[in-house]
């Protein structure tokens, strides 16, 4: 009897294992043929969100192609418009136009080409010494500014006799047609020393004094400078102002750092109203450029500089 109830339970036991099994293998059929209708539905169906992604991608592609097309026009535009800008430059001065950027760019390329290749140590390495090194510059720089201040503390007033601010308004530092160095002359056109720099501004703008001191010649007579004013500061500093329309100031005078000293014009072998502006230290002519220290921020000064370069003809 006992025996017979122990089979009893072995089969029911293996019938129990076999629906498990026959119910896990349909289960892993079923799963399989859902994956299999998946795959299939998204080869050649898209689902609602698949559909608005392509949607919305086409859309940013034919945005891109129109953005590209607009770009390309404008690129263009902005080509044509720098080269007549350039020709006017050449037919004005008769000189190729200066490139501003070209050099910067240049130095931007050469100091991606040198750290892009580097690992990430050695551009630490380089910039903790870059940083040690700006650090001792800057003490430097202190030192300098101290030492310079105490020459000037020595010096006392004699810095007014110093020509250290432009001649005219020039806010905007747009006025400096022609600055110091080789030119192309109006009126021979030959490369010649222009010793000065010219301001184009309309016939009597102010003319100011740089700095103190005592005019030391006025000469109205027709020459190649026209009228022209000379001014002796002291410390073997002169300033000349030349092609004036009207001088008032008179040999002798003294006179104090921004004052009218005359009204610009057009005197002289001039190519246009304009005033040609010089410096002398100690009977020699300097870039007047570097005496504008204390009207001039850093930042203006180089864009003064670059303006200079620019290979410009002269009025004069």
């Amino acid at each position: 009897m006992a025996g017979k109830k122990d089979l009893e339970r072995l089969r029911r036991r293996k019938r129990r294992k076999q629906r498990i099994i026959r119910a896990t293998v349909h289960l892993f059929v079923w799963f399989g043929a859902a994956v299999l209708y998946y795959i299939g539905f998204s080869i050649f169906f898209d689902t609602p969100f698949e559909y608005q992604m392509k949607h919305s991608t086409d859309l940013l592609r034919n945005e891109y192609r129109r953005l590209e097309l607009r770009y390309d026009s404008l690129a263009r535009v902005l080509g044509n418009l720098e080269e007549r800008d350039r020709n006017v430059f050449r037919i004005l001065f008769e000189s190729e136009p200066y490139d501003f950027n070209t050099e910067i760019e240049r130095q931007q390329a050469a100091t991606y080409e040198k750290i892009v290749g580097r690992s990430t140590r050695q551009l630490k390495r380089e910039l903790r010494e870059g940083v040690i090194e700006m650090e001792q510059r800057l003490t430097e720089l202190g030192d300098s500014y101290l030492q310079l201040q105490a020459r000037i503390d020595t010096v006392g007033r004699g810095c007014d006799n110093i020509p250290s601010i432009q001649p005219v308004i020039n806010k905007q530092l747009t006025l400096l047609t022609a600055s110091y160095g080789m030119r192309i002359h109006p009126f021979y056109k030959t490369l010649q020393a222009h010793q000065g720099v010219d301001y184009t501004i309309p016939e009597g703008s102010r003319v100011f004094a740089t700095a103190d001191g005592v005019v030391r010649d006025v000469s109205s007579r027709s020459s190649t400078q026209g009228r022209t004013v000379v001014i002796d500061h002291g410390n073997g500093y002169e300033t000349s102002y030349s092609h004036l329309s009207k001088i008032n100031v008179r040999k002798g005078q003294s006179v104090r750092r921004g004052d009218i000293i005359a009204l610009s014009g057009d005197t002289g072998l001039s190519l246009s109203p304009h005033l040609h502006y010089e410096v002398r230290k100690d009977g020699m002519r300097v870039d007047p450029i570097h005496y504008f220290f204390m009207e001039l921020t850093p930042g203006e000064y180089q864009r003064l500089m670059r303006i200079a370069q620019a290979g410009m003809q002269s009025f004069d």
